[in-house]
């Protein structure tokens, strides 16, 4: 076994110094012959206010939904028709979210419903629709329960399995922590069911060919996913600054159990999700347009703070919401990238206004900033304060 795979002493408090975490439970954790194993569900609760209370957002990634509901119908064991999963699925769902609502509720938790399909997380004006939903309930104090909608996604347009899904929202959410809860307990050298001498991993640093061909197949009857897919999701989660656990659900208190120290695969990741996201929008996104900026909006970004539309003077390009756009200075000097917020042509009839206006403008309430600090990246040359002062005499000569 490489120096990469010795096993490591478990460590506590990994769960309570995460600012936002994603819970992952799979189907056969809260299911059992088609019924709400609701002490479970109590007891993953008691562990969820816990985190909340040490300060920890929260975000939960639940399966259970057709195995649920093909209980409340009376469905026979076995595979399911398309149109007998999805049946299965819309009155399982009003359920699940019910028993989420009332499990919450009673330790002083705010549950909110959120049902995504792939193109949600793959196409870039659904997924700032989502992002931003997440993003304002964790505001609010919220909950966010998530799970795929299986009521109308076919195998052509859904992910297949909670796994990647979870990992996609804590990319999408910039989670620092990602748990996957299942009936397995973490990764292994082989699968144990298969090899008594199989090892056990706690941390694994990075994701090698060698921990590619670790992953056997396991699952339960209800539980789709394998250790295939929970590789995946480790993939997609650490790339974006995401740590990531697999662990055992089948205990009570299973979250109280990691942050004591229980066992669990963890899975470093690369970055921080800041330094992570700043990366992909200063490196891997191509500009669709071009924001010149005033001085006062210059010396802003410089100090990390946003870009509103009252600093814009100039706009250039055909981009729409959710687009990369350099943003420069009077002379053209490259400043940094950024995820613009509105389509070009709202945002020059924002530009150069107050934010306090947008609403009169455009006629809905639309953000406050043409581009979040979170969103924007400067340029890796050092900005000169000069460059303010260039900006701030051509804005005198103009006057």
């Amino acid at each position: 076994m490489s120096e990469l795979l010795q096993p490591a002493a478990g460590e506590t408090g990994r769960l309570s110094r995460s600012r936002r975490i994603v819970v992952k439970i799979g189907s056969s954790l809260l299911v059992a012959n088609g019924q709400l194993k609701r002490d479970w569900l109590a007891a993953l609760c008691d562990d969820l206010q816990m985190l909340a209370k040490a300060g920890a957002e929260l975000i939960v990634v639940s399966s259970g939904a057709i195995a649920l509901g093909r209980g409340v119908l009376g469905l026979p064991p076995g595979p399911l028709r398309l149109e007998q999963a999805q049946a299965a699925a819309s009155v399982g769902q009003v359920a699940l979210a019910q028993a989420y609502a009332e499990a919450l509720g009673a330790r002083g938790l705010t549950a909110g419903q959120i049902l995504l399909t792939l193109g949600d997380t793959e196409e870039r004006r659904r997924y700032l629709n989502a992002r931003e939903t997440i993003a304002t309930l964790l505001k609010l104090g919220a909950v966010p329960i998530v799970n795929e909608n299986d009521t109308v996604a076919t195998s052509e347009i859904r992910y297949g399995d909670n796994d990647r899904l979870a990992a996609r929202v804590a990319t999408m959410c910039s989670a620092d922590c990602l748990v996957l809860l299942s009936d397995v307990d973490g990764l292994y050298t082989a699968p144990p069911a298969q090899d008594p001498d199989a090892v056990f991993l706690p941390e694994v640093p990075a994701i090698t060919p060698e921990i590619e061909a670790m992953a056997g197949a396991a699952g339960s009857e209800l539980s789709r996913g394998g250790m295939r897919t929970k590789i995946d999701a480790a993939r997609i989660a650490t790339s974006a600054g995401t740590t990531m656990a697999i662990a055992s659900g089948t205990r009570m208190n299973p979250l109280s159990a990691i942050e004591n120290g229980g066992r669990a695969t963890w899975f470093s990741a690369r970055a921080t999700p800041a330094s992570a996201r700043k990366a992909w929008i200063g490196g891997h996104l191509e500009p669709r347009g071009t924001l010149e900026l005033d001085a006062g909006a210059i010396r802003a970004v410089v100090a990390g703070r946003s870009l509103l539309p009252a600093g814009v003077r100039n706009i250039d390009g055909a981009f729409s919401r959710g687009d990369a756009v350099r943003i420069v200075g009077p002379d053209g000097r490259d400043i940094g990238r950024g995820i613009v917020a509105y389509d070009h042509p709202e945002a020059q009839m924002i530009m150069g206004r107050n934010s306090r206006e947008i609403e009169a403008i455009l006629g809905y309430a639309g953000r406050a900033e043409m581009v979040h600090r979170d969103d924007l990246v400067l340029s890796d040359q050092t900005i000169d304060p000069a460059l303010c002062d260039r900006a701030a005499e051509e804005e005198s000569g103009h006057a």
